[in-house]
């Protein structure tokens, strides 16, 4: 491949995909750099996705070793013990990657993810991140704004049958159609950290109890120092306690964040697979729709509940 155009083989591999999408947004794709860390059930049906759909490379970024709780919604990890021994996540769902695609150069980065420095993160054209503390998404997301190009950031968690998506496009410029014509269209993210410190009073009267649920959650985990998800029933009483804090700091009425919804957040550390197929399946069209300059993109954070099957997008900034 030049760079330039798509190769005979590529044409002819992605021939459905153009056909949707046209050549151009394909050789993007195909040109496109892809990070991705923290490989839960959600973000491997993501990987699978996009490597399906021709990027130009994927880096694998997690050093976990495989756990029962990891294998239960991880389709990529072989079943024998033998052959995952010794061997750390990435580099598991690394063998099996390549298999779907010959095609995408697909590597593993070993390392924390928060002590990569800003020119690291340059590299990439998007930046999926998973199972990060909360210090961890904002100094990530702010690396990577500080880039000489635009880096798309996005966050994806999954608790119990629940998910949500946060996305920082930064100044992007996209087409999309009106009518019979294509137009140009111009949106600003705010950071993570801008979204999240957004005052809850004035968030709109129906915001997703979700976001809230989840916001109070992750503060929870941070303050405790516990690993993002490693949480059970037995916090609901200090995670009530916090709630009742937070509401009376944001002038907000605790019934906002029901104990039902944090009871299972707080529980839900096995992910369910259909969850992780919508999640993941939405999460690929975004990165897509942001690297293609195609269509309309998700701002900024999308929820969805299998409980009642429903998809809420929130866009959450500061009112100027």
């Amino acid at each position: 491949m030049n760079g330039e155009e798509l190769t005979e083989q590529e044409t002819a591999l992605y021939d459905r995909q153009i056909r949707v999408w046209g050549a151009d947004a394909q050789r993007r794709l195909s040109k496109s750099h892809i990070l991705v860390s923290g490989l839960k059930g959600t973000v491997i049906e993501f990987c699978k996705n996009i490597v399906l759909a021709g990027v130009g490379s994927l880096t694998l970024n997690d050093d976990r070793t495989v756990t029962e709780e990891l294998l239960s919604a991880n389709f990529l990890i072989p079943p024998d013990e033998n052959v995952y021994s010794g061997k750390s996540l990435a580099e598991l769902c690394c063998y099996s990657l390549k298999d779907f695609n010959p095609m995408v150069r697909v590597s593993v980065e070993k390392g924390e993810l928060s002590n990569f420095g800003a020119e690291f993160f340059e590299k990439f054209d998007a930046v999926v991140i998973s199972s990060c503390s909360l210090s961890t998404k904002q100094s990530v997301n702010e690396k990577c704004r500080r880039s000489s190009k635009r880096v798309s950031f996005y966050t994806v968690d999954c608790r119990d049958l629940c998910g949500e998506i946060f996305v920082d496009l930064q100044n992007y410029i996209y087409t999309k159609k009106k009518g019979d014509e294509v137009v140009e269209s111009h949106l600003e993210y705010p950071s993570f950290e801008e979204a999240i410190s957004v005052p809850w009073k004035s968030l709109p009267r129906r915001i997703s109890k979700l976001y809230l649920a989840v916001r109070v959650i992750e503060k929870f985990e941070e303050l405790e120092g516990r690993v993002p998800g490693d949480t059970s029933a037995a916090d609901l009483p200090n995670v009530q306690k916090l709630r009742k804090e937070l509401c009376e700091a944001e002038s907000l009425d605790e019934s906002q964040i029901p104990d039902s919804l944090l009871e299972r957040l707080l529980e839900g550390r096995t992910e369910f697979p259909p969850v992780c197929a919508v999640i993941g399946g939405i999460l690929g069209q975004e990165v897509i729709k942001a690297i293609s300059g195609k269509g309309n993109p998700l701002k900024n954070f999308f929820f969805f509940d299998a409980m009642d099957g429903k998809g809420i997008i929130e866009d959450i900034h500061k009112q100027t």
